[in-house]
């Protein structure tokens, strides 16, 4: 991890920061969810790090880049990444994202088809499913924006103690990592917690339009994982030659929980799409 490079790239008013692993390989762009941050990434880096010039995305209002007081939408937040896609002169990168991150790869594969080689997909939170009701809408945003808010009043070794609590099987490192994340991360976000940021974006329009390989990996909704059975099934309907992996016994964090399994599908996708360079395989997980 020494030899990666940190960098800022200015654009869309804002300053961003990056971690890259580099290499004349085919790169590999990770957006990471609300309150994570680019180093988050860290283990799914080091594990592509030998088959892919992996970048690690911190988005507005987290790590290290800028956090505006409003603009945190799919919509901003895609503007954000293609930007940052162009801005290193990526072509045609892989992009996974991750929950927030994954919403925001999904918009950005449906807004701008031809950037992205493949995208895949860990547990995003399903809006292409509207909620029920307004009111089970707003109290999920609510419950979301309180937990957010309660995270950020926690020092660094309560939050590190309280998800060891959640989290027992979590590397010790990756509890650092998340803790770090959280202390790092901008009050600011709070405003993706908003109808606004949710409802204003016709998502199957949106995912209609999505032409290149995709994969979905999914957990289980009894460990916290968001998308359901039928949740997967509204996706295929949507996209139907999207790839739909459910790992058992994972929640909200696939890669976290069952990280052999989540490494193991994103293998065996990007093989099967023909995105490794002639043999280019992922690094080690075991």
């Amino acid at each position: 991890m020494t030899a990666w490079e940190s960098g800022f790239a200015n654009l869309n008013g804002l300053c961003l920061h990056y971690t890259r692993t580099g290499g004349q390989l085919p790169p590999l762009v990770l957006a990471h969810g609300v309150s994570d941050d680019g180093l988050c990434w860290t283990t799914v880096a080091e594990a592509l790090a030998p088959a892919f010039d992996v970048i690690m995305v911190d988005a507005r209002g987290h790590g290290r880049s800028d956090a505006p007081l409003r603009g945190y939408g799919p919509a901003e937040q895609a503007a954000d990444l293609g930007g940052l896609i162009q801005y290193l002169e990526l072509r045609q990168p892989l992009v996974l994202g991750h929950s927030m991150g994954a919403m925001t790869t999904l918009m950005l594969a449906g807004t701008e088809p031809d950037v992205p080689r493949a995208i895949l997909l860990e547990d995003p939170p399903p809006w292409w499913v509207p909620a029920t009701t307004e009111h089970a809408g707003q109290e999920r945003r609510a419950a979301m924006r309180i937990a957010m808010a309660e995270l950020k009043r926690k020092t660094r070794d309560e939050l590190i103690a309280g998800q060891r609590v959640v989290a027992p099987t979590w590397p010790e490192a990756e509890l650092e990592r998340w803790a770090d994340s959280k202390i790092r991360c901008s009050p600011n976000v709070l405003d993706i917690f908003t109808a606004a940021a949710e409802n204003t974006i016709d998502w199957p329009a949106v995912l209609g339009r999505i032409t290149c390989p995709v994969l979905l990996i999914t957990g289980d909704p009894r460990a916290g994982a968001l998308v359901t059975e039928a949740h997967a099934d509204a996706f295929r309907e949507l996209i139907p030659h999207a790839v739909v992996v459910r790992i058992a016994g994972a929640g909200h964090s696939i890669r976290h929980d069952q990280f052999g399994a989540y490494m193991d599908a994103v293998q065996e996708f990007v093989s099967a799409i023909g995105a490794l360079e002639p043999g280019g395989v992922p690094g080690e997980h075991n």
